[in-house]
């Protein structure tokens, strides 16, 4: 019985070769009928179907016979069929990933930004930061988006807290991590396209500022009054340009 070309997991799955897809819709569905009836008689339990855009004409075809979108990227489509009732699917990512930075200089400043496009009375001063790239370590993240809303480059210090936040953009949840940085400038060169002010104000300031919401009060003190957690690199654990580990300092010299 002819299938399409595929590989499998060890979940009971059958992952089928994207590069062997054929742009024929008639080849793609004979083919299709024929692997489905092979697969489930063998005892497989979900079919994993990846669809490079230019291949997006097969994707009514493969919904007629029970697929189901799982997800997007910029280049391809994933869709996925459950062979077996209720067999388990592995969701895509359910989190969006952000940062802000708690910059201080040696005068007790915080530096701030208001946003472009606010609602509101008055200025709402809020931590400079913003949203990790794919691939992109934490550490490396948010200093990036601090030096690109303000201009300022800095050096990572601390974790200090985080806020898991549901119902955020496309019904996904949001983390949001609070880090020290210690400024190595401090001339402002605000990001004109997003930032409307940017300023460096005085701690005291922040905190007695009625438009400067409790919980961003709340989080500036956390990171300037706990140690927080730090870059750790542990002997032997995975590769450190792919996992980043913020244990307390000197966690990882106890054994």
């Amino acid at each position: 019985m002819a299938e399409f070309t595929h590989t499998t997991n060890p979940f009971g799955g059958v992952i089928i070769t994207p590069d062997a897809l054929t742009n024929s819709r008639e080849e793609f569905q004979r083919l299709l009928v024929s692997s489905l009836a092979s697969w489930r008689s063998q005892g497989y339990k979900v079919v994993w179907l990846q669809l490079a855009l230019d291949r997006a004409a097969l994707v009514p075809i493969a919904v007629d016979y029970g697929f189901v979108y799982h997800h997007t990227t910029d280049d391809y489509l994933m869709l996925t069929l459950q062979l077996v009732a209720r067999a388990f699917v592995p969701p895509y990512a359910s989190h969006y990933i952000g940062a802000g930075g708690v910059v201080v200089n040696d005068s007790n400043e915080l530096l701030v930004v208001h946003e472009k496009g606010r609602v509101g009375q008055g200025r709402y001063y809020k931590l400079p930061g913003g949203a990790l790239h794919v691939g992109e370590h934490l550490v490396e993240g948010v200093v990036r988006e601090v030096f690109e809303e303000t201009g300022i480059t800095s050096r990572f210090m601390s974790l200090a807290c985080l806020r898991n936040m549901h119902g955020y953009r496309y019904g996904r949840s949001d983390i949001y991590f609070v880090c020290r940085l210690k400024p190595l400038s401090f001339e402002i060169t605000k990001q004109d396209e997003e930032i409307e002010e940017c300023l460096w104000m005085p701690v005291d300031d922040y905190y007695r500022a009625e438009t400067v919401s409790f919980f961003n009060k709340l989080i500036v003190r956390a990171a300037l009054e706990s140690p927080g957690v730090v870059p750790t690199e542990i002997a032997g654990y995975r590769d450190p340009d792919t996992v980043e580990v913020f244990l307390p300092s000197g966690t990882a010299q106890i054994f």
